[in-house]
């Protein structure tokens, strides 16, 4: 089992983070982040994080039931709800992208049409299908800047987290860069096994078919590995496998020697993992 040091820039400047997706798991990312932002300012870090949360759907009323909204904020933008929310009681300056993810709004984002170029440091999605994770994958895979990649999936009762290095001209080709998701579960990332079922619009059929805090407990294990990162300036793992029906966790270590293990699984040629020479839904 291997070590990853935390990349050195981000110990001297503010840290930008880009989180896709407000709902179950979202929602609760992006309450974490001002206690990870706060923590580190106590630490010494000269700035911490400065996040930009992107989402084009509106609150419902069956997200009322399973999400941080209340019914006074039903028709509002998610992003902006949230955002305007943990600015108010942490006196941040965080921002809102009230739009839904597609290429064209991510390479924007990263471009800063419209607003000052956001240039991300580490994205985090919290997306629900594989197409949004493939366009997160082409994203971040094209866009020079991007340290990190983290994702966040659950099925029914289950689900991973993943932290990589997107494979891009920041992060160069080695042994032990962190692959990310769309690499050791490369399933994760095809469009073509997504459900065709549409999201409930019933609070009840929504809970029959997910546990109630599956999205939970997923976003604090992504948010302690997150911690963890940034307090200690290493990890020994970037991600895990959790199963909250029956009460289990197992780590993702940083080990080539499994991540080709896990590619050769999925029918994948050895390049696709960096070498030497060279399943939770969503």
């Amino acid at each position: 089992m291997e070590t990853h040091f935390l990349h050195e820039d981000l110990l001297h400047r503010e840290v930008r983070v880009l989180v896709v997706g407000c709902g179950g798991t979202g929602s609760v990312v992006i309450g974490g982040l001002p206690y990870i932002h706060q923590a580190m300012l106590v630490q010494g870090h000269p700035y911490g994080l400065r996040v930009t949360v992107m989402d084009g759907d509106t609150v419902s009323p069956f997200n009322c039931v399973r999400q941080p909204f209340s019914r006074s904020e039903i028709g509002l933008n998610k992003a902006i709800v949230l955002v305007s929310r943990i600015n108010l009681f942490w006196g941040l300056n965080w921002i809102a992208i009230p739009l839904p993810l597609t290429a064209e709004t991510l390479a924007a984002s990263y471009a800063g049409n419209g607003g000052p170029a956001l240039r991300p440091d580490i994205v985090i999605g919290c997306v629900d299908t594989r197409a949004a994770r493939a366009i997160i994958a082409e994203g971040t895979a094209s866009s020079s800047g991007v340290g990190y990649w983290l994702d966040i999936g659950n099925s029914a009762s289950s689900g991973q987290f993943v932290l990589g290095e997107p494979r891009n001209a920041r992060n160069r080709r080695s042994r032990t860069r962190l692959p990310t998701v769309a690499e050791v579960l490369p399933e994760i990332v095809d469009p073509a096994l997504d459900d065709d079922d549409e999201p409930s619009c019933s609070a009840i059929e929504a809970l029959e078919r997910q546990e109630c805090f599956v999205n939970t407990v997923l976003a604090h294990h992504a948010l302690a590995l997150l911690a963890q990162l940034f307090r200690h300036g290493r990890i020994s793992r970037h991600g895990g496998f959790v199963d909250i029906a029956h009460s289990r966790a197992v780590p993702l270590s940083i080990d080539p020697r499994l991540w080709r293990r896990m590619g050769k699984r999925a029918g994948l040629s050895r390049p696709a993992i960096d070498g030497p020479s060279s399943v939770a839904g969503p």
